[in-house]
């Protein structure tokens, strides 16, 4: 069986402000899970919406629901470049207490950077001039590694929102050339 990510808060945060970002614009959905951003930036006035996972379930899912959905494994599969991309990552440490299937959800790597180091190295390659990438990233998040690979891929990042939970604090970034 392959957990196909739940929404919770931090989907949830980051759903609350791309319909601001996506109106005419091709959008790319990055680890979409349920879809829940796709969703959102296609009845938002998207130009074109594209979901990506690496869990097949999660894509046949989305595909039924006339979502263009492709399978891969962050963008090894995908061509093209984007207006915008939208990335709900596994941002959490790894746990040895969590189950495996559980960790391909919520773990970022062994520091819980792993992850998103590798997702920003792929989305400066489609990501157009202009474009966005909006990202959510955790407190729990080790942030030295990412600032320091925005900085020598010439990206800069903005907190664009943020929400408080009892054990962590969420942030979206909105990233873009410099």
């Amino acid at each position: 069986m392959n957990l196909v990510y739940e929404s919770a808060e931090d989907s949830y945060l980051l759903e609350s402000i791309i319909s601001k970002y996506v109106r005419g614009k091709s959008v790319a959905d990055i680890g979409t899970g349920t879809g829940i951003l796709a969703k959102k930036a296609k009845k938002s006035g998207a130009k074109s919406v594209t979901a990506i996972d690496i869990n097949l379930e999660a894509i046949k899912k989305l595909k039924k629901e006339e979502i263009k959905a492709i399978e891969s494994d962050l963008f090894t599969k995908v061509k093209g470049k984007f207006d915008l991309i939208l990335c709900n990552p596994p941002y959490l440490p790894e746990d040895k207490r969590e189950d495996k299937e559980s960790q391909k959800a919520t773990t970022g790597g062994k520091k819980g950077d792993e992850f998103i180091l590798k997702f920003l190295n792929q989305a400066k390659n489609h990501l157009k001039s202009d474009g966005k990438i909006l990202l959510l990233i955790s407190s729990l998040t080790p942030r030295k590694r990412i600032i320091n690979l925005l900085k020598k891929n010439k990206l800069k990042r903005k907190l664009i929102a943020s929400k408080k939970l009892f054990f962590e604090e969420l942030y979206v970034w909105e990233i873009s050339f410099i």
